[in-house]
């Protein structure tokens, strides 16, 4: 099995898992949960689905939905997240993490071409994404991304649905000794200490 058909698996995996289960874990718990397994890569566009697919388990353990709903639209989530490409904020100049954004609104909002007031949700939320990340600067880094999208993405669900996903409030990345172009200091989420473990 390829790896990015593995880490996709994966994500399906821990997501179907935590939506079923009695605990209610935060998109990050559930994000640095899939980024531990010792099969999920440091960078490739697997956190395209990422994203949206942890943001969407948060919000529907929220929301009560059935386990055939949450499966529909998860579904629904890694097809359109599959057709994010590879190196899609190099090559586009758009982070398929805050594309990811997009994706997870549009499917809770059930949003088409059509849609008005949710066309603009969905499209000023991951534009809002994009900025912060152009902010911050390159290169790429799959793990920066993905916490700055579900950091804003968190922020987005608590002023359009009044209710929180409890992200915490600071996020502490482990991974940069696997990333050979990591900003260190000028990375919001580097912690030195965490990553000397």
């Amino acid at each position: 099995m390829a790896s990015e058909e593995k880490a996709f698996e994966i994500i399906t995996e821990i997501c179907t898992e935590n939506f079923n289960s009695s605990e209610y874990k935060n998109p990050v718990e559930i994000a640095f949960e899939m980024m531990k397994h010792p099969d999920f890569p440091m960078h490739d566009y697997s956190h395209h689905y990422l994203v949206p697919a942890v943001l969407l388990t948060a919000f529907r353990k929220k929301r009560a939905v059935s386990s055939e709903h949450f499966t529909e639209e998860l579904q629904t989530i890694k097809k359109r997240a599959q057709s994010v490409l590879p190196a899609y904020c190099g090559t586009h100049g758009a982070c398929g993490a805050a594309v990811g954004v997009g994706i997870f609104f549009s499917v809770i909002t059930k949003t088409t071409p059509l849609s008005k007031e949710t066309w603009s949700l969905c499209n000023r939320a991951t534009a809002e994404e994009l900025k912060e990340m152009a902010d911050i600067g390159g290169p790429r880094c799959c793990k920066r991304n993905a916490f700055v999208a579900l950091e804003y993405a968190a922020q987005t669900v608590r002023q359009e649905f009044r209710f929180d996903l409890l992200c915490p409030e600071e996020t502490e990345c482990t991974f940069s000794k696997y990333n050979l172009e990591c900003l260190k200091e000028d990375c919001p989420f580097y912690k030195e200490d965490s990553n000397a473990k």
